[in-house]
């Protein structure tokens, strides 16, 4: 039998500091406004959207770009559902295990920990780059060493802290997008950068679809990738003030953010960049075609600018990471599917042990020094981008059954705070999308001549990784899928 999953914190004895305490709901509505908007802008728009163009032209990007987009944006409403409802800082891993299966549950929580542990080393391995676009021969071992020491003593203050700082890091990400919107548009009408560029660059050579369809599936995963932190939300609520008001008011902002922020910033890429450019190639991402199109519009001393707004994004990136990361640790421990030492707290209320087993993680960015750093930051990225999709599937099956089950059981939708749309339409869509994505993942490398079996590799990851966690700790624990007549709604009870 599996015992009862608790979502209060363990009680024991107050011999020892951390235990018996509670996290605490530190985060105001514009912090979570914020870290929504500021955990899906990172190195995945800044570095990969380049990369994306090259490979698969302007209009396969903003396909890709677009379609990866509408799944986000449902998988965000149904989050939204569930954490109006239940929030609670173990987030996936809570509503799988409650509405799918334990395994279920404890599979999208370990691989969550993963993705966002390897995203930490991404971004560390990012920031490296762009410091070189100041120092060229300085060592990368320096700035990744110092960049995790930093983002560690970010997470170490208490959540407001975190959120303060979060939201100070949002806005001038925000800010330096909407000022390239806005350049990107005068230099497309020739009023800055010389003539118009119009829509020439969209018909250059083979485009607007070089790569065809199958140029489209090889930029999912930098779109993955790119979208990938919107979803902190739905774990920061655990530690959110009103979380049933803050909640809805964060999500119903996602469908804006995501036209505005990535849809069309990369129609103005496209636009201003062609596709033929070797500036955008994946292999050479130590420039970001944001900063290639500020030194276009004749103003150097934004490039150099645009590249410390790519900074801030990274070292917010990593410290979004280390949180969220941590918390699901902590929400895992608290249920019995991690260790009990991830549960204990500080008197900020801090989980300290999991920062430390994270950061270590963290540390796989120091093989920059090794093996170069766009090759690394490439590794890692491929490796992280396809365990993105695995929960935000998990996300969407369990508002599935978390709706199908709150009806078979009579309740009426006006008990929910805030109500997904278009259900069952929405679920459904993004677990189709997410499925073709996680499927076909480099498919195009095993067909190649000479078959590179490492990217493959670091490509489907995170399938085994989930699976094994899946059916193995299913195996061990006897797991049973949740009837819908036999899950508990607890209409009154808090959740950390």
């Amino acid at each position: 039998m599996i015992p009862k999953q608790e979502h209060d914190i363990v009680q024991h004895p107050p011999q020892q500091e951390g235990q018996g305490q509670e996290l605490k709901r530190g985060l105001k509505s514009r912090h979570l406004t914020m870290i929504s908007i500021g955990g899906a802008i990172g190195t995945g728009l800044f570095l990969s959207s380049g990369a994306a163009i090259h490979t698969a032209g302007p209009g396969g990007a903003l396909l890709a770009y677009a379609l990866v987009g509408a799944m986000v944006y449902f998988v965000m409403t149904s989050l939204g559902e569930l954490a109006a409802f239940m929030p609670t800082s173990g987030s996936f891993s809570t509503y799988g295990t409650k509405f799918v299966d334990p395994a279920f549950g404890f599979a999208l929580g370990w691989t969550y920990w993963f993705n966002w542990s390897m995203t930490i080393a991404a971004e560390l391995a990012a920031s490296t780059m762009i410091m070189k676009f100041w120092f060229p021969n300085s060592p990368s071992l320096l700035w990744s060493s110092s960049f995790l020491v930093l983002i560690f003593l970010l997470n170490y203050l208490s959540v407001k802290g975190y959120g303060e700082g979060e939201y100070w890091f949002s806005f001038i990400k925000v800010t330096a997008i909407v000022i390239f919107i806005i350049v990107g548009l005068l230099m497309i009408v020739g009023i800055m950068g010389g003539e118009a560029v119009g829509f020439k660059n969209f018909t250059v050579d083979d485009a607007p679809f070089p790569g065809g369809f199958m140029g489209v599936f090889i930029v999912f995963i930098a779109a993955g990738f790119s979208f990938q932190g919107t979803e902190i939300v739905g774990v920061a609520a655990g530690e959110s003030e009103d979380p049933a008001r803050n909640i809805p008011k964060a999500i119903k902002s996602v469908f804006w953010r995501i036209l505005l922020f990535y849809v069309f910033a990369i129609f103005v890429i496209g636009l201003l960049i062609p596709y033929t450019n070797s500036s955008l190639q994946g292999d050479n991402v130590m420039v970001s075609p944001f900063t290639l199109i500020f030194e276009k519009a004749g103003v150097a001393f934004a490039a150099s600018l645009m590249n410390a707004v790519i900074l801030t994004a990274v070292l917010s990136a990593g410290n979004s990471s280390l949180y969220a990361s941590t918390r699901m640790l902590y929400s895992m421990a608290k249920d019995g599917q991690a260790p009990r030492i991830f549960a204990k707290l500080n008197k900020r209320g801090v989980p300290v042990a999991g920062m430390i087993l994270t950061c270590s993680i963290g540390m796989l960015a120091f093989l920059a020094s090794i093996f170069g750093d766009g090759k690394v930051y490439i590794w890692l990225m491929n490796a992280i981008g396809i365990t993105g999709f695995i929960f935000w599937l998990g996300i969407s099956i369990s508002h599935y059954r978390f709706r199908k089950a709150f009806i078979a059981q009579g309740h009426s939708l006006e008990k929910l705070p805030y109500k997904a749309l278009w259900f069952p339409i929405g679920p459904i869509f993004a677990i189709l999308i997410g499925m073709i994505v996680i499927l076909s993942q480099n498919i195009q490398a095993l067909f190649s001549d000479h078959i590179d079996w490492g990217s493959v590799i670091a490509a489907y990851l995170g399938i085994p990784l989930f699976l094994g966690l899946w059916l193995g700790y299913k195996l061990v624990r006897k797991t049973k899928f949740v009837k819908l007549d036999e899950v508990e709604f607890d209409f009154d009870k808090k959740y950390e």
